[in-house]
């Protein structure tokens, strides 16, 4: 997620939310292709002020390595982005899991999901369902061919009903975290 810089201070101000639905690369140190874009995306809506903060949201335990390390290194290393503007939240271990996590853990009120288009409206959803303000921002989606596109989509599409059934039953976080200031300290910065 990144955060707008629109008037007024605080927790309220969005967030730009990067949400991770394909690993880090092999080596488990750089975003892949398509996350890469998202990245390249968020970095440029914090050069633009119209993000103050980027919470990037993975797994930071798996087996592809740590994600949220991977992302956060190739916004400050490769794009320039100051680390103070960058929150981690190893524990996004699915879309419906970043945007509760979002809102509950992290403060988020208001928020820019940054993903690509097969992606967006699912997640723009669940965030908004969840008690996220939140708009989409469609992501570069180098290398994604028509038939990559249709894979995504079709994924996605059968994504939309566990979404809709973890909505419904109003399914707890996958880790219970006690509240993080990370986004709040960024934004009063």
């Amino acid at each position: 997620m990144t955060a707008p810089s629109e008037s007024g201070q605080g927790a309220g101000d969005p967030a730009a939310r990067v949400p991770d639905d394909q690993p880090v690369t092999e080596d488990g140190r750089r975003p892949g292709i398509r996350l890469a874009g998202r990245l390249e995306t968020a970095a440029e809506l914090v050069r633009q002020q119209r993000a103050r903060v980027v919470l990037v949201s993975g797994d930071g335990h798996g087996a592809s390595g740590d994600e949220t390390a991977a992302m956060t290194a190739h916004l400050t290393e490769q794009l320039g982005v100051d680390p103070q503007r960058i929150v981690a939240d190893p524990y996004g271990l699915d879309t419906y899991d970043s945007c509760r996590r979002a809102r509950e853990v992290y403060g988020v009120e208001r928020a820019l999901i940054v993903t690509q288009s097969y992606h967006l409206s699912r997640a723009v959803t669940l965030c908004r369902q969840l008690g996220v303000d939140a708009d989409g921002v469609p992501a570069r989606c180098t290398g994604c061919g028509t038939g990559l596109l249709v894979e995504k989509s079709v994924r996605d599409y059968f994504a939309s009903g566990k979404a809709a059934w973890d909505a419904i039953r109003n399914r707890p976080a996958a880790v219970d975290s006690p509240a993080h200031p990370g986004v709040t300290d960024a934004l009063t910065d």
